[in-house]
């Protein structure tokens, strides 16, 4: 009797320890995948970025000569360094308009509008479509010809502020800011009203007590309870508009037409790795070079992003 009460409980601490080995078994292939496609490309440009490249020729060991060549041998300096401040613009540009009209719209909700659940479908429905759809519906809006934004503004007799929208270098960029600020302006309406909700009742009910409503609320009690949503937001929109390529991609091509005004460090990335659609030779060593610059870039700026806001939470 005492032989198999042993023998029982040696089975089930066997299938204890199974089951606990069995928990670590299921991240394995999303470990992989991440591995392959995500660690792997990494460390490879990094390799490839201390070679001399001859078209896809990997040729002698050159050090750190793609990236002194990135940021001293012309053109590709004043390249880097005009595709680096579209997306500082693109960056400042999502921040004010994109999340400041987010804001607003999240907290018009937050206060249990009628229809708000209606709006909170409305504003998100641009999300679903696919970013291609996105820039090839909005390049025909712009369109100079017929475009529906030209034909509008002739309608209400305003010819003069009719442009070439996407041809004129003074306009492209921010056309395309703009529309990537009404394709992500859902999902930042939702970040911030789940901030809204997060908040406690109580601590609403008590400033209304205290006499604060309406732009008091929102200055004094609800904003700084919003700060943690508020930087979650920042590093989303910081990470997106520095990895900027696929509606730029979609709407202007690789060449950051007219002119590069509507070039970013990834179109820029894009056509040095790969060529442009014009034909252009590859420089894999120097795209390679910029990859690894613009994910240090970016990987420390988040951290530091990152660290601000749980300063920030701890101080509340």
């Amino acid at each position: 009797m005492q032989t198999e009460l042993n023998t029982e409980t040696i089975k089930q601490m066997k299938q204890r320890k199974w089951k606990r080995w069995n928990i670590h078994l299921f991240p394995i292939p999303a470990l992989v995948i991440y591995g392959l496609f995500i660690v792997y490309p990494l460390l490879a440009a990094l390799s490839y970025s201390f070679f001399d490249w001859k078209g896809i020729k990997r040729g002698a060991f050159i050090g750190f000569d793609n990236y002194k060549d990135l940021f001293t041998l012309e053109p590709f300096s004043s390249m880097f360094w005009n595709a680096f401040w579209h997306n500082v613009l693109y960056f400042i540009v999502q921040m004010v308009v994109q999340n400041g009209l987010a804001f607003l719209l999240a907290f018009i909700i937050y206060q249990k509008i009628r229809g708000a659940e209606f709006f909170k479908i409305a504003y998100f429905l641009p999300r679903l479509l696919s970013v291609i759809v996105v820039g090839f519906l909005w390049k025909l809006i712009f369109n100079p010809n017929f475009g529906a934004l030209n034909v509008l503004l002739g309608k209400f007799g305003l010819e003069s502020l009719q442009e070439a929208w996407l041809g004129n270098t003074k306009t492209a960029l921010m056309a395309i800011i703009l529309v990537n600020c009404w394709f992500g302006l859902g999902f930042s309406v939702l970040i911030f009203l789940a901030g809204f909700q997060s908040i406690p009742r109580e601590l609403i009910e008590a400033a209304k007590l205290d006499g604060a409503n309406g732009f008091k609320m929102l200055t004094k009690i609800l904003l700084p309870l919003m700060v943690p949503s508020i930087m979650i937001i920042t590093v989303l929109t910081f990470i997106q508009s520095f990895e900027a390529f696929e509606l730029v991609y979609a709407m202007q091509g690789s060449q950051g037409e007219p002119y590069r005004s509507t070039d970013t460090l990834a179109v820029y990335f894009y056509r040095l790795a790969f060529g442009g659609s014009s034909g252009d030779s590859t420089a894999i060593g120097l795209g390679s070079a910029l990859a690894v610059v613009l994910f240090i870039f970016i990987s420390t700026f988040t951290a530091i992003l990152l660290k601000m806001m749980k300063k920030k939470e701890i101080e509340m």
